[in-house]
C-alpha cells in the first residue's frame, strides 16, 4: 500500500539500501538460521509483554527507531509516528534528520521519547540540540555511530534523492503520478530537516528547504569522531544513553566500559556498508560480552513477531524498527503506524503462546536453535 501511494522516488528512498542491497536482504533472511523449539502444555492463556528500556516502562519490547524526513511519506510525518507510539505505550525516537522539530514532537506526544544525534563538525550545535532535548523532557539520547560517511545508495542516486536531492523533470513527472501525495505536499509546510539550521531566504522549489538542510547535514558529517567525544556527550546528557550502530563485540565492550546504558546492534538497515553481517548474527556474541552491564537492543530486519521472539531468545532486551512503521505511515498516516504496530504486537503474543512463553523477561536461548 505504501508503494501504491508514494511517488516511486520517495518509496525507493525509504525502501532502498546500499549498493547491491545484500545486507538489507540478509538482515531479514538471517533470522531463518534460527529455529524456534516450542514448549508445550504451558498455560498461555495470558502472556506478559511489558519490559523496561532506557529507563522507562514500555508495554512490549519493540519501539520506533529514528528515521529521517518522515514528512516525505505523509504530511503529518514524525508527529503521527510519535502519537501512534504513545498509544502503543512504547518509545518514539526522533532523528536529527527528522522533518519535525524537537518542540513539535514534545507537544505531539506525552509518551517516552528519545532523540538521536550523529557526530557533527559543529560541536556547539550538537551541544545546543542535546540541551534542548533535555529541557523538553526527552527520556534518552541516542548517538548513531555508523553514519559518519554516507553509504552509496544506488536507488536514491538513480532517482535524484541523494544528498543533496537533485529534482529533475523526470522525477517531477513521477511525483505527478501520485496527485494526492503531491497535493498534500503543496498544501502543507515545506519539508526540511527541522532541527538543522537553514537560511531565512525562501527558495522557489518545493524541496528547496530539504535540499538546503540535507546539504548542510552532508557537509557536517564528521568521520573523525572518537570515543573520548562520546564520553563528553554522555557527561553533558546525564541520563540514559544509547550507542546505535554497534556490530563488533570489542566496540560493545568499549561502550559498556565508558558507561553507556544501552547498545543498539545495528547496521543502519543495510543503508551504509553493503556486505556487512546482519544484527541477529552478531547479537549473541555481544550479549555474552556485555549483556550483564548494558541493555542490548536489536535493530534491523524485524518484519514479523516471530523475529522479535527470536531476538529476545538470543538475548536482546528489545527491538527497534524503522521501515515497518514507515510503510504504515505512508499507507495511512497515524492510523497506518498504529496498524503496523498492532500487527507486530499481535504476532509476538501469538508466537510466545505457541512457543510456551508467558513472560518476555523469561525468554531465553532454550527455545531457539541455530540450524
Amino acid at each position: 500500500m505504501a508503494r501504491s501511494r508514494l511517488p516511486s522516488p520517495i518509496f525507493e528512498y525509504m525502501d532502498g539500501a546500499a549498493e547491491t542491497e545484500a545486507t538489507a536482504r540478509r538482515n531479514i533472511s538471517a533470522f531463518e538460521a534460527d529455529a524456534l523449539i516450542p514448549r508445550c502444555l504451558v498455560n498461555v492463556t495470558s502472556v506478559r509483554t511489558a519490559t523496561k528500556v532506557l529507563g522507562k516502562n514500555i508495554a512490549w519490547p519493540v519501539f520506533c527507531g529514528p528515521t529521517g524526513a518522515s514528512r516525505l511519506y505523509h504530511h503529518e510525518g514524525e508527529r503521527a509516528v510519535a502519537r501512534a507510539a504513545a498509544k502503543a505505550e512504547t518509545f518514539y525516537s526522533l532523528s536529527l534528520a527528522g522533518s519535525c522539530s524537537l518542540e513539535e514532537i514534545a507537544r505531539a506526544s506525552a509518551g517516552p521519547k528519545m532523540f538521536q544525534i550523529i557526530g557533527l563538525k559543529d560541536r556547539a550545535l550538537t551541544r545546543e540540540l542535546i540541551l534542548a532535548a533535555k529541557a523538553l523532557g526527552y527520556a534518552a539520547l541516542c548517538l548513531t555511530v555508523d553514519a559518519s560517511v554516507r553509504g552509496k545508495r544506488e536507488r536514491e542516486l538513480r532517482n535524484g534523492m541523494g544528498v543533496p536531492p537533485k529534482v529533475s523533470l523526470a522525477t517531477l513527472a513521477r511525483f505527478a503520478m501520485r496527485p494526492e501525495w503531491t497535493l498534500r505536499l503543496l498544501c502543507n509546510e515545506r519539508v526540511s530537516m527541522a532541527n538543522l539550521p537553514r537560511s531565512q531566504r525562501k527558495g522557489s522549489g518545493i524541496f528547496s528547504d530539504l535540499i538546503e538542510t540535507s546539504l548542510f547535514l552532508g557537509n557536517q558529517l564528521d568521520p573523525s569522531m572518537s570515543w573520548d567525544e562520546v564520553e563528553e556527550l554522555m557527561s553533558l546528557w546525564q541520563g540514559p544513553f544509547a550507542i546505535k550502530g554497534i556490530m563488533h563485540v570489542d566496540d560493545a565492550r568499549r561502550a559498556a566500559m565508558i558507561g553507556a546504558t544501552t547498545v543498539i546492534v545495528s547496521n543502519h538497515g543495510g543503508r551504509q556498508l553493503d556486505g556487512a553481517a546482519a544484527p541477529i548474527e552478531v547479537l549473541p556474541r555481544i550479549v555474552d560480552a556485555v549483556g550483564d552491564r548494558v541493555e542490548v537492543i536489536l535493530d534491523g530486519g524485524i518484519r514479523r513477531g516471530v523475529q522479535i521472539l527470536k531476538a529476545l531468545a538470543r538475548g536482546a532486551k528489545a527491538c527497534a524498527i524503522g521501515r515497518p512503521y514507515l510503510y504504515g505511515l505512508a499507507a495511512g498516516g497515524e492510523a497506518g503506524v498504529t496498524r503496523a504496530l498492532d500487527i507486530l504486537r499481535a504476532e509476538l503474543v501469538a508466537a510466545m503462546q505457541l512457543s510456551g512463553c508467558t513472560d518476555v523477561s523469561k525468554i531465553d536461548s532454550s527455545i531457539v536453535e541455530r540450524l
